[in-house]
């Protein structure tokens, strides 16, 4: 990566006093609002339940976001490496854990060759995953009556990896002009037939039933970063059934709810959706991002988009909610973007992952568009059980942003992602009334990024001492030093 551009942001970390954090938002027109003390654990509405129309009480505003690890089996069991994420996940403190991780519905569909897969040779295993959750988090917290697990089930689309962390064998639902020539997807790579997305279908139907008889309190149908149902929503070219018209676009939801009634009945969904899209971004020859308009500076890909390219326009996005709750849907996690093709949307950060670009923008600014977008989504349904995402560059601040936005109304929960692989127990600290430990404070290095991306395992290499110290970190320095 060249270094001519270098980055005049200043670091999270330095902001010591809520002065300086609201000068430093307030020069930056960042529009972004926190709260300059927390409150007592006792009156804090990061302690308040929610009991959803199921029945199930979520017994706090914490939740952890899908974390995936690319460390399952070859054939898509978890490792121990996974066990270990997933036991830092019950005893976070969240009393919602959305989806643990993406889980492949089929071989093909998986991301990386370590994905874990949900078929009837890993069932046990997924069985074990949830049992060991309610052990750990019964061990430390006292029973699971207001603890609500899912599971996300995943077919991966045009990122799909499935036997070698090197070779996509894309599966696509049509052709985008900057996205094929991103990932070397060739003119006349054959789309997916309306007969294979019904077969699809049918495989998200048998994974959710495994994950019942598993006993994970509901399934996450997920549409968001430019993964395969996500790409459905901005299937305006495709012909056919799965195309075309919002009706159409949203077939494969509305038939996966279906089976899903039909042959697990009583589970309970949830989507993660991508509330908005961007063109994809490429690095200047400064390193710096910038918006790739090389196919023209029309940009008619974007669910959630205007048409050019980095505006947004919410009326699909609320369409697709209004449908969600028409279906019986009331779980709902907001994100944005894509990772694979504009990162700083998705996941805001200081320093980029290695196939990455510097932040064209102050990353404040990404974290608060997440949560002025998800403000309105929240405000225009009021009974969905809404997640916000972005949080984790807040950093020292989080739990100060996090408390604001629960008292407005803005979010229902507050999702923590790459923060917890650094600080796990960060939600428990909070809801006891414990400064935050600093030394475990995720500062956005992108190396739980960059890792995966160079073919290794994910996880926090600068802060947990168990990465840290494995062989690998050197080979993720030797990546990181031909950026």
């Amino acid at each position: 990566m060249s270094t001519k551009f270098k980055p005049k942001y200043t670091r999270v970390a330095q902001l010591k006093t809520a002065a300086d954090l609201r000068k430093y938002l307030e020069d930056g027109q960042v529009d972004l609002n926190f709260d300059d003390e927390l409150v007592d654990a006792s009156e804090s509405p990061f302690a308040e339940a929610i009991t959803l129309k199921s029945g199930k009480v979520i017994g706090n505003r914490f939740c952890i976001l899908p974390m995936e690890g690319w460390d399952g089996t070859e054939d898509g069991k978890p490792s121990e490496y996974t066990k270990r994420r997933w036991e830092n996940f019950a005893i976070s403190g969240a009393k919602l854990l959305w989806g643990c991780e993406a889980v492949a519905v089929r071989h093909e569909g998986r991301a990386n060759p370590n994905q874990l897969l949900m078929n009837e040779e890993n069932f046990q295993d997924f069985v074990d995953l949830y049992q060991l959750v309610m052990n750990k988090h019964a061990e430390k917290f006292g029973n699971t009556d207001d603890l609500v697990v899912g599971l996300q089930l995943t077919h991966s689309g045009r990122f799909c990896k499935p036997n070698s962390h090197k070779k996509f064998e894309s599966k696509i639902l049509y052709n985008h002009p900057l996205l094929d020539k991103k990932f070397h997807i060739e003119e006349g790579h054959p789309l997916m037939t309306d007969d294979d997305i019904d077969a699809l279908v049918e495989d998200f139907v048998k994974a959710a039933v495994m994950a019942q008889k598993a006993g994970f309190h509901f399934v996450d149908l997920k549409h968001c970063h430019g993964y395969l149902a996500h790409e459905f929503l901005s299937s305006f070219s495709r012909e056919g059934k799965y195309g075309g018209s919002f009706e159409n676009r949203t077939r494969f939801l509305r038939n996966i709810v279906e089976g899903i009634k039909r042959e697990a009945p009583g589970l309970e969904m949830g989507v993660r959706l991508s509330a908005f899209d961007w063109v994809p971004f490429k690095k200047a020859e400064d390193g710096q991002g910038e918006p790739d308009f090389s196919a023209g500076e029309k940009y008619e890909y974007a669910f959630g988009g205007t048409g050019n390219g980095t505006t947004i326009d919410l009326e699909e996005p609320k369409k697709f909610l209004a449908l969600a709750e028409e279906l019986g849907i009331q779980l709902i996690c907001i994100t944005v973007g894509s990772p694979y093709y504009n990162p700083h949307l998705t996941r805001p950060a200081t320093f980029p992952p290695s196939d990455g670009y510097y932040p064209p923008e102050e990353p404040f600014l990404g974290v608060a568009r997440q949560i002025n977008v998800t403000n309105e989504l929240k405000k225009a349904f009021p009974d969905l059980v809404i997640v916000g995402s972005a949080y984790s560059y807040m950093q020292d601040w989080l739990p100060n942003v996090g408390q604001y936005v629960l008292r407005n109304n803005m979010a229902d929960l507050v999702g923590l992602g790459r923060m917890v692989l650094s600080y796990p127990t960060l939600p428990d600290d909070v809801l006891n009334n414990r400064p935050m430990q600093r030394k475990l404070i995720c500062r956005t290095f992108s190396d739980c990024t960059t890792a995966p991306r160079n073919g290794l395992i994910s996880g926090c290499f600068p802060l947990d001492p168990l990465y840290k110290n494995l062989d690998i970190a050197d080979e993720l320095k030797a990546f990181k030093e031909k950026q």
